[in-house]
């Protein structure tokens, strides 16, 4: 059993960074990937990045490759989202969650975290 916790949302403007955070509990946390997702009202759950149980491989969505970057702290059981050069568009609840493969599906990710808000403004 894996616990996830996200924070880090809030209100930004355009142009601005967020460092989201995604804590664990569970011995097992450096065993998984985990993947950050977001989901804006009215749209579906869309995949943004992932990285592998080690941190030696990471995989963006094209919508924030070169402004986001995801990072993991197996030390600390904590998976991070750094977003910089915020849209509008990236405004939505984001997700982290883990899985037993490197996957981009929301479906293979078995764990979920309750949600952080972030939102842009223009």
């Amino acid at each position: 059993q894996v616990q996830l916790v996200e924070s880090g949302g809030g209100l930004v403007q355009a142009g601005g960074s967020l460092r989201l955070s995604c804590a664990a509990s569970g011995r097992t946390f450096s065993s998984y990937t985990v993947g950050w997702f977001r989901q804006a009202p009215g749209k579906e759950r869309e995949f943004v990045a992932l990285v592998d149980f080690s941190g030696g491989i990471t995989y963006y969505a094209d919508s924030v490759k070169g402004r986001f970057t995801i990072s993991r702290d197996n030390a600390k059981n904590t998976v991070y989202l750094q977003t910089n050069s915020l849209k509008p568009e990236d405004t939505a609840v984001y997700y982290c969650a883990t899985s037993d493969r490197r996957t981009t599906t929301g479906k293979d990710y078995t764990y979920w975290g309750q949600g952080t808000q972030v939102t842009v403004s223009s």
